[in-house]
């Protein structure tokens, strides 16, 4: 099986953009101190719209993946992330083909 990828793209709230930061900058840093499986987790912001953020994640396989979304810290840090996002996060996942 490849590699499981997402692509999320999130609008902060109207002043929310730091505390988004903030909590996405832990969460990377948490990542990958903890998640060894954890490829690729990194936040984009738009440089046209400050309030657009992209997040690409790679995850070496399905179990990768399903570790991440039950490790404590993403239940923890998830809700708040959520809260400074304005409407719904796009989410899409993709496979490695190399």
């Amino acid at each position: 099986m490849k590699g499981k990828s997402f692509i999320a793209e999130l609008r902060a709230k109207p002043g929310r953009g730091p505390e988004l930061i903030a909590l996405q900058a832990e969460l990377k840093r948490l990542v990958f101190e903890r998640e060894p499986d954890a490829l690729v987790y990194e936040l984009f912001q738009s440089d046209e719209d400050p309030d657009l953020f992209q997040i690409v994640a790679t995850f070496r396989d399905d179990a990768a993946f399903d570790h991440h979304m039950q490790i404590d810290f993403h239940d923890r840090l998830v809700p708040p992330i959520l809260a400074c996002v304005d409407g719904e996060m796009k989410l899409a996942f993709y496979r490695s083909l190399g």
